[in-house]
């Protein structure tokens, strides 16, 4: 319109008749965006605003002076004070207060990967800076923990003592000990997962503050040394991590993730051939995988190596990289339920997609993450159809599902619930989560012990005084049924990397509502003039 009114300043002619049609565009824009929000369902940018705010009510160290979730305060500054090492900062990944090296890689890689491929989505909605300062919290944190070449710590706090506290972050009393990798105890997993944080955060620094993201660049790459070098599972050398977050699968699906994240940074040949050369021998060909998350990455590495196949310079490595997209299609056939031999995902009788009882919802916005991106790849290539064992699919039928899913997430499900906390007229009010169950640091900055957070606040049947807005908890069970207590920490309790592969997964969503909005639109226009 502001075009429109250019040219009518500019052109003294028919001025009525842009007038007219300046009153009959605005008549059925109106029109349309009342149709179009009675019909529509769901606020995808209310959902990706608040997902951003999650990532504020997890951050451990110095609150800065524009936080927007105002129940937090600083906590963690003593963090590796006993090591001699500054370790202030970073996310804690869930309800409870240690930090967890490997599941906060995994969630800014995530947040990383969504920025990277909806860059323009995530701008259009106005959340960029939100998406930014998100990854950054991060990303400062590992430039800390990665204190040499050949050392990053891995962890700080342990599990066993903070689990016998209820407590604010800001009031801790339990250990902050930290736990490291290094030459002699070693973690190619965890070296490989931060490597590919660091490596995906660079890219989208590259622009607006190139000499941070040349500075992630160097860490991701001395990681990436490291962690091939030494090589060994990290909850070998970190044994009190091993109750929370093991390394089932292995070390080798990091480092090839990691080559992967940075031959897309860099450009250099040698990553690439680093993912081809040990496709078969570390599993990239080999393993059809049904789940993605921060403990597997084998299909998140399979759907970024099926995008190189269009690629001219890449022609030479096509059975590779065509073993590796068979691979990704297996993922994305066993989403939609069109794999034989009983490989498909299983779902709930309402349709959501089911891979474990203990925070299910991790698998189902990973999930939605990758079939929103392959869609993207089929449309955007000259395939636009997948091959199942059961049938062809189309790049809208893959779209359609993940969006399904995401529907689900957002209300669209028996429970009349959304899963994502502060979204919608009903959600989880009693979140397993020490913070937002305890009455605000800014209200009463009085002392409240450990064992007193259990007597007074994790008991009550309240709802928690603090909302988690943007937390994706761990959801329903495979009969579609929840049940809101926070001791039902299965159900109740959210992490980082639940929500991080939503960030991209809304904005894209956003994006095709506000695109149908405008055909709309247009197509009235055309049709009364």
């Amino acid at each position: 319109m502001e075009e429109m009114r250019k040219t009518h300043n500019k052109h003294h002619f028919g001025g009525s008749k842009i007038r007219i049609l300046l009153q009959h565009c605005c008549l059925y824009l109106s029109i349309c965006t009342i149709f179009i929000t009675s019909t529509q369902a769901f606020d995808y940018g209310d959902a990706l605003s608040k997902s951003l705010l999650y990532f504020e009510a997890q951050r451990s160290g110095r609150i800065p002076y524009n936080q927007r979730v105002t129940w937090r305060h600083h906590s963690g500054l003593t963090d590796g004070l006993e090591q001699g090492v500054d370790l202030v900062g970073g996310y804690y990944d869930a309800g409870d207060h240690v930090k967890f090296g490997l599941p906060m890689a995994f969630t800014v890689t995530m947040l990383s990967w969504g920025a990277i491929e909806y860059w323009q989505q995530i701008a259009d909605a106005g959340e960029l800076e939100q998406t930014m300062e998100a990854i950054k919290w991060g990303t400062d944190y590992f430039i800390k923990a990665h204190t040499s070449p050949n050392v990053l710590w891995a962890e700080v706090g342990d599990g066993d003592t903070d689990h016998y506290c209820w407590q604010r972050p800001e009031d801790m009393t339990t250990s902050r000990r930290a736990f490291k990798i290094d030459e002699n105890n070693p973690g190619s997993d965890l070296a490989g997962e931060t490597a590919a944080a660091m490596a995906s955060a660079s890219i989208l620094f590259r622009k607006t503050n190139p000499h941070y993201s040349h500075l992630l660049l160097h860490h991701a790459q001395q990681l990436f040394e490291f962690g091939d070098k030494y090589r060994g599972n990290y909850d070998a050398s970190v044994g009190v991590v091993k109750s929370y977050y093991a390394s089932v699968s292995g070390y080798m699906d990091e480092l090839l993730w990691a080559a992967m994240w940075l031959y897309k940074a860099t450009d250099n040949e040698e990553y690439f051939e680093y993912i081809i050369s040990k496709a078969h021998t570390f599993g990239g060909i080999g393993w059809s995988i049904s789940e993605f998350s921060w403990d597997v990455k084998y299909a998140g590495l399979q759907v970024l190596a099926s995008k190189f196949l269009n690629e001219e310079k890449h022609k030479k490595h096509g059975d590779i990289l065509k073993q590796y997209r068979s691979k990704a299609e297996f993922y994305i056939c066993s989403c939609l339920n069109k794999n034989n031999n009983g490989s498909n995902v299983e779902r709930t009788p309402a349709g959501l997609l089911y891979v474990r009882q203990w925070n299910n919802m991790q698998y189902v916005s990973n999930a939605a993450f990758l079939l929103t991106l392959y869609s993207d790849f089929l449309q955007n290539t000259n395939h636009h159809k997948l091959k199942c064992h059961e049938g062809i699919v189309h790049h809208e039928e893959i779209i359609s599902f993940a969006k399904s899913q995401v529907d689900y997430i957002l209300g669209s499900n028996p429970m009349n619930m959304s899963y994502l906390v502060g979204y919608g007229p009903s959600y989880p009010k009693r979140v397993h989560h020490r913070g937002a169950s305890i009455v605000s640091y800014k209200e009463n900055k009085g002392f409240i012990g450990c064992a007193q957070g259990y007597d007074n606040w994790y008991s009550k049947q309240t709802p928690n005084p603090n909302v988690l807005v943007g937390a994706l908890v761990g959801g329903p069970d495979l009969e579609d049924i929840f049940e809101d207590q926070r001791y039902n920490y299965m159900q109740t309790e959210a992490c980082t990397y639940n929500t991080a592969p939503l960030v991209g997964v809304f904005a894209k969503l956003l994006h095709i509502e506000n695109q149908k909005l405008i055909n709309d639109c247009n197509s009235l226009l055309v049709a009364s003039f």
